[in-house]
């Protein structure tokens, strides 16, 4: 949203100094294209239902979208490929991929596409010409456990085989990641998807890469040591002489981890705050600060973090059965704090899903992923209902009629989550300090209470938050000279504020 300084003659010094011009900041939507929105009746969701949708996602005010994986897998979660280079038929063809990725761009938006490439199931090229025949030519892209190349080693949690949620067996093994025609496969690979038509303009390219379960040594496995400087480096630098301007997101594989090694040896762009999603779940004043001193202040200038409360690993944030107030008091930290926030599909309007516990299957996270509701029913066309009938997965499916949990239910409704969140990214993006500048802890007197500036070159913001469900009175620290309330209903600024239960205010300050 832009707004325009009023072209007067004479303009008063006090409207000089409020007068902003908005800068717009990133915010992320995390989509299981699989969950999101069925074009042709299939129960699938597509990529040409995401493109029908993009409207939607404008209006929320999301600027840019994170894929799960695209390439063709047995898994529902396409994170094994089959194939690296084609896109799951389920989700469409080349085209509609490139499609997407043109009216994503002629919209203003970024596009990320989510890639595994550490391992490959026994449906894989490599796995079918290399196991058992040792003049393979790509007989150095996998690992064995055996010289004579009978048996591919495991992959993650030293597993061989996995079990998908409909019956099926996927065995998967790990890739060679010290190989060096494997490292320039990926180049390649990458390559072509930053510019499929190779012709430089990038209009057809995506805007960034997020590379699932990156690691310096895979899975302690122990020929797979070094691979930030021999692997990851490489390979970013490579695709950044093909577009400078890409991004390149890391998911920490230890999620205690801060991420400063990646962003120092393995050169990545951005990296998940883990450490301020779970201080932001738990409203604890005291490790939001902690947090949000090193993952928004520590973080190497030029590099970035991307802030959430949920993603497709974890049981969705409304599950904890928070209220509504503390639903919404979450949101609007994880937006507003600093970062680059990132929402989850389906968070926006509270949706519902903790994993399972139906034995060793890929289908345990099924309720961490389940089809986006967009109706009130339940039930209607583009519904992504592609676990229908699968079993547990489906009579335990956390989707009801009537619960309040739908986009038809929230849209019109002024209080609703959804509409918490549009007005909220509009607020945000209204505010350069907000949109875009640094975070700086606010000391104030009130353990209930956590307060912090944004400050852009344009300028600076104090936000206040009452953590409690208690009514608070907050002091700050430091005194404040000028202060000019930003929220619908601030109250003047004085040297000390009350604050209603889970109530928040942002004043701009001088």
């Amino acid at each position: 949203m832009k707004t325009t300084i009023l072209s007067l003659l004479f303009v008063s010094l006090s409207q000089l100094f409020w007068a902003q011009k908005p800068v717009k900041g990133e915010v992320m939507y995390h989509v299981c294209q699989r969950s999101f929105y069925d074009s042709n009746g299939d129960l699938q969701g597509d990529l040409n239902g995401l493109r029908q949708k993009l409207p939607y996602l404008q209006d929320l005010g999301i600027t840019s979208i994170l894929l799960f994986p695209l390439y063709d897998s047995d898994c529902y979660h396409n994170y094994f490929a089959n194939d690296f280079e084609k896109i799951d038929p389920e989700f469409g063809t080349m085209q509609d991929y490139i499609e997407l990725v043109k009216e994503v761009h002629r919209r203003g938006m970024k596009i990320y596409m989510d890639m595994e490439t550490q391992y490959v199931t026994s449906e894989h090229l490599w796995w079918k010409d290399a196991v058992g025949n040792l003049d393979s030519k790509f007989s150095d892209y996998i690992l064995f456990d055996d010289s004579t190349h009978q048996t591919p080693a495991t992959m993650i949690f030293d597993l061989r085989l996995l079990n998908g949620f409909d019956g099926k067996v996927i065995y998967v093994t790990t890739v060679n990641l010290k190989s060096k025609k494997v490292l320039d496969y990926n180049i390649q690979l990458f390559s072509y998807f930053l510019d499929p038509n190779q012709d430089g303009l990038f209009d057809d390219g995506v805007d960034g890469f997020r590379l699932d379960h990156a690691m310096d040594h895979l899975d302690a496995k122990p020929s797979l040591t070094n691979l930030f400087a021999e692997f990851w480096k490489p390979l970013i630098a490579a695709l950044k002489d093909v577009n400078p301007d890409i991004k390149i997101v890391a998911e920490q594989a230890n999620w205690e981890d801060y991420g400063f090694d990646y962003f120092e040896k393995a050169t990545v762009d951005c990296m998940f705050g883990f450490g301020l999603q779970k201080a932001i779940i738990a409203f604890d004043k005291e490790k939001i600060i902690s947090n949000a001193q090193m993952i928004l202040c520590a973080t190497p200038k030029g590099k970035e973090q991307f802030i959430f409360i949920e993603n497709h690993d974890i049981d969705r944030f409304a599950s904890l059965e928070l209220t509504l107030e503390e639903q919404k008091l979450a949101a609007t930290l994880m937006l507003l704090v600093g970062g680059i926030p990132s929402i989850y599909y389906g968070q926006e309007i509270g949706m519902k899903g903790k994993v399972y516990a139906f034995g060793n299957t890929d289908g345990n996270d099924i309720g961490r992923r389940e089809a986006f509701d967009w109706y009130q029913s339940g039930a209607g066309a583009g519904m992504a209902f592609w676990y229908q009938n699968s079993g547990a997965w489906w009579t335990n499916a956390n989707q009801k009629a009537n619960d309040g949990i739908s986009l038809e239910e929230q849209v019109n409704n002024p209080n609703s989550l959804f509409n918490c969140y549009k007005k909220t990214i509009a607020f945000k993006q209204q505010h350069s300090a907000l949109a875009t500048g640094s975070y700086a802890n606010a000391p104030n007197n009130n353990p209930e209470v956590y307060s912090f500036y944004r400050q852009s070159k344009k300028q600076k913001v104090l936000v206040l938050v009452n953590l409690s469900a208690e009514k608070q009175v907050v002091s700050l620290s430091d005194p404040i000279r000028r202060a000019k309330g930003l929220t619908e209903g601030t109250r003047p600024y004085q040297e000390e504020i009350s604050l209603a239960p889970f109530e928040w205010m942002v004043w701009e300050v001088k």
